[in-house]
């Protein structure tokens, strides 16, 4: 293959083209491998499958267990909420260099990395807790180091996908996974974190260490190449100098922002998770003060958050296939501005929930569709930047959501509140449907069909 990216063109060419327009890729990366069979991609999912299912189950109790831990040591509001900080916080502050990490270096020893600072944060913090010494700083290391892991848990195990998975296995793998994350993460974890910590704090600990040791034995399962393979030249046949870190994180913020359809999808995404986080944080003042509705009522809303994921999960691959990936894709839209909308409009506890369950439903949706045309537009050699910048987008968006929501529900009133937001989703309409063309789609899924 040589000096030659995939679709054949050279490096210069590309040099060339990137100049202009804003939709070219400036970086040449080529990927030079021909990916597993199907059979071997049906094992590798089944396996990440289940690496998925054992460290986000394990995950879902940390984010129980910590901050309970942390109401136990302080009484400070302040200082509960920094805990539960420490293990989202690491998002916004290393996911750029974790990202050029995933794209230097083994993907699988990566997450066996991940694991092993899992093993090691919550180590130290049995210890500490068996000693009767749990405090708020302790609390707050361990969330960071749990924090950092899931960070380079998560960007490795995207970038591994595309490369353990043949094209057309690749939904189904995104839907699974998906899945996955958010029955683990989302409903069992939490619960089975209250009944072990019911049991007793060593026991919850305990169980939940046990649960990464055994994820990072799983992977040895896994069957194919592990690291991204990167051509890179001058354009005169000379080899390009090494980039520095800074270079190579500059490199997938490019990447992303000159490709008009991921900087598009990226930018929605933004809107979507930033309503996401603001209604998370209001919805609670919401449900008890405007709504009047007791745990159980409040616990239905929340579950059909998650009902609604979990189905979308379940029936992503059928309904792509009857109603195109372009519609499936705009549900998330139409989801969440009912999520943000219905609160507008009305008390009623049923309209509420079904709002929710059409806002959880859309989530997954986009996530598996958007995960997957990810995979079939980016090469390997930047997929662990370009999954990184995806997810600060994304992740960093929520914290942003929630505290404008706070601010606009105190100047202008909570259903006011839910209304801004409902609009700032309509406006994501026009350049959705402008971009995300029949057209544009089906270019990016040619491959899947060959």
């Amino acid at each position: 293959m040589g000096g030659q990216l995939m679709d054949g063109e050279s490096t210069s060419d590309q040099a060339s083209k990137a100049a202009e327009g804003p939709v070219a890729v400036a970086e040449p990366v080529a990927e030079v491998y021909a990916g597993p069979s199907a059979q071997l991609g049906s094992r590798n999912t089944v396996v990440l499958l289940a690496f998925t299912a054992a460290t986000n189950l394990a995950d879902g109790v940390t984010k129980i267990a910590l901050p309970l831990l942390a109401t136990r040591a302080s009484a400070s509001p302040a200082q509960v909420a920094a805990v539960s900080l420490s293990l989202s916080l690491p998002w916004l502050l290393t996911a750029l260099h974790v990202g050029v990490l995933v794209d230097r270096v083994d993907r699988r020893r990566l997450l066996w990395g991940a694991n092993a600072l899992r093993l090691l944060a919550l180590g130290v913090l049995i210890e500490v807790a068996a000693a009767g010494g749990v405090t708020i700083a302790v609390l707050c290391a361990a969330g960071a180091g749990l924090g950092i892991a899931e960070v380079i848990a998560l960007t490795s195990a995207a970038a591994l996908i595309p490369a353990l998975t043949p094209p057309e296995g690749r939904e189904r793998a995104n839907a699974w996974i998906t899945g996955a994350e958010t029955v683990c993460n989302e409903f069992c974890g939490p619960f089975v974190g209250g009944l072990l910590l019911a049991a007793g704090t060593t026991v919850a600990l305990g169980t939940t260490w046990v649960s990464y040791l055994l994820a990072s034995f799983i992977l040895i399962l896994l069957v194919g190449r592990f690291r991204a393979v990167r051509e890179t030249a001058t354009g005169t046949g000379e080899a390009a100098a090494p980039e520095s870190v800074n270079q190579q994180i500059a490199g997938g913020l490019r990447y992303l922002w000159r490709n008009l359809l991921l900087r598009t999808m990226a930018l929605i995404l933004t809107v979507l998770c930033a309503c996401w986080g603001a209604w998370l944080a209001l919805m609670p003042l919401f449900a008890t003060d405007v709504m009047h509705l007791d745990s159980r009522q409040y616990g239905t809303v929340l579950s059909a958050l998650g009902i609604g994921g979990l189905v979308g999960a379940l029936v992503v691959t059928r309904i792509n296939r009857f109603f195109g990936r372009r519609w499936v894709m705009f549900a998330d839209l139409i989801g969440t501005f009912a999520m943000m909308a219905v609160p507008a409009v009305t008390t009623s506890l049923w309209a509420v929930t079904a709002a929710a369950f059409a806002g959880g439903m859309g989530g997954t949706l986009w996530a598996v569709n958007s995960r997957t045309m990810g995979q079939h537009i980016v090469r390997g050699g930047m997929l662990g930047r370009y999954n990184a910048v995806s997810r600060l987008f994304s992740w960093g968006a929520m914290p942003i959501g929630a505290g404008v929501m706070g601010l606009l529900a105190e100047w202008v009133g909570l259903r006011l509140a839910f209304a801004v937001f409902a609009v700032s989703v309509a406006v994501t309409i026009l350049p959705f449907l402008r971009v995300l063309t029949h057209t544009t789609l089906n270019e990016v899924f040619a491959e899947e069909r060959a």
